[in-house]
């Protein structure tokens, strides 16, 4: 496969410019992923009737009939180019981002982080609403200015070279990244890796950081935790508590693709190499997710689409980000869900059909200064693409105070 096109401005003398940035998937890629998804060698269909042996093959035949014949990547991509795009070096690898200006007077900068298996387009229903919320049932003071980085690895960020960009890294570039838009007090919302992020930014605690907000909670308790992994479920809990151990214990014993991620990254190179064999580790995250993605293919909307799911794996096969982005599970050293130990004020949001739907007593232990707590009526893992309306109002009444 060529090289996808992108069209920047030159570098200037100082790594700290910012360069403009449109991405253009020449016609001949285009052609070349039709070729590809139709030659695609399959394997048998799976011997049981559920999801438990991965995503089903059927799912995969209809998602790669949709990629052929009726999906249309120039409508993201023309959605992608139609907002403010910028690549700018943090530590010595380019970093791209979406800046979004609200037309309202003091709004509230954030920087929202994606996660995996995410991009960009992950966020980009939040981004009207956020930045001119008159239009979307809010107030003039409920806006926002956007900030929405690609993680490095992914999207349309650099790819790093060497070791050493974890999510620590990643926080400490964000800080960076906020003071040189020249945002001297900002907020921050992430879920998956992006709620990891986030927490992390509320840890290093820049003075400019005043408040976050996470739809994935780190909040465990590491004695809870490490019984859950164990496939147990402490007894004398409350109903909630046992409740989310419940939902870790079935979790643990479906998040393999992390721990192939986090130790072969590099045995992926097939997914560089095959668009079916990508999406298919794209899909397959959480059984919920999952579940609902197959779903969209089979014409039913709640929420996410099957445009929405080929907009984000067809992001992640242009750039050829497939490997680059698994390496982020190798450089972590963080347990997914337990506390960073976040000193700053935090705004928790529980979407049922999250990974664990935390309860309020793990997470006013794990932020001192928790401010909001809610648990919402529908939603899962991937909140900004299901339901980007109802984070959106946990975001404005989340930050309400800070402005």
């Amino acid at each position: 496969m060529g090289t996808s096109q992108t069209t920047a401005v030159p570098k200037m003398a100082s790594s700290e410019s910012l360069r403009p940035f449109q991405f253009m998937v020449p016609q001949s890629e285009l052609e070349d992923l039709i070729r590809r998804v139709k030659s695609t060698r399959w394997p048998e269909k799976e011997t049981v009737n559920d999801f438990s042996q991965g995503v089903p093959l059927a799912t995969m035949q209809k998602l790669a009939r949709y990629w052929t014949e009726g999906y249309d990547w120039r409508k993201r991509e023309a959605k992608i180019n139609s907002y403010p795009n910028f690549i700018t070096e943090i530590d010595g690898l380019d970093i791209h981002f979406m800046h979004i200006k609200s037309k309202h007077d003091n709004a509230m900068p954030v920087i929202i982080t994606h996660g995996w298996p995410g991009s960009v387009v992950e966020q980009m229903k939040l981004i009207e609403p956020l930045t001119n919320p008159t239009e979307y049932g809010g107030k003039a003071e409920d806006a926002f200015d956007v900030v929405i980085p690609s993680m490095p690895g992914y999207g349309f960020s650099g790819k790093p070279a060497t070791t050493g960009w974890g999510p620590e890294r990643i926080a400490s570039a964000w800080t960076i990244l906020m003071k040189r838009l020249g945002y001297n007090r900002y907020t921050a919302q992430g879920g998956d890796w992006g709620a990891i992020i986030t927490d992390l930014m509320g840890v290093q605690a820049d003075p400019g950081l005043v408040a976050i907000h996470v739809n994935m909670p780190g909040a465990v308790p590491p004695e809870i935790d490490k019984q859950c992994w164990a496939g147990t479920v402490p007894t004398g809990l409350s109903a909630d508590e046992t409740k989310a151990c419940e939902e870790l214990v079935t979790f643990y014993k479906q998040v393999y693709y992390a721990f192939f991620m986090g130790t072969r990254p590099e045995t992926l190179t097939g997914i560089a190499d095959s668009p079916i064999g990508l999406a298919s580790l794209l899909l397959d995250h959480d059984a919920k997710s999952t579940a609902l993605i197959a779903r969209s293919f089979d014409g039913q909307t709640e929420g996410i689409t099957r445009d929405d799911v080929l907009d984000n794996v067809s992001l992640f096969w242009f750039t050829n980000t497939g490997v680059s982005a698994a390496r982020l599970y190798w450089e972590n050293k963080l347990n997914f869900f337990a506390p960073k130990g976040v000193k700053i004020p935090v705004a928790v949001s529980v979407f049922p059909d999250e990974l664990y739907p935390c309860p309020r007593s793990w997470a006013e232990k794990a932020y001192p200064k928790l401010m909001q707590f809610n648990k919402m009526e529908k939603g899962g893992h991937f909140a900004a693409f299901e339901q980007p309306k109802l984070l959106v109002q946990e975001m404005r009444t989340a930050f309400k105070s800070f402005r």
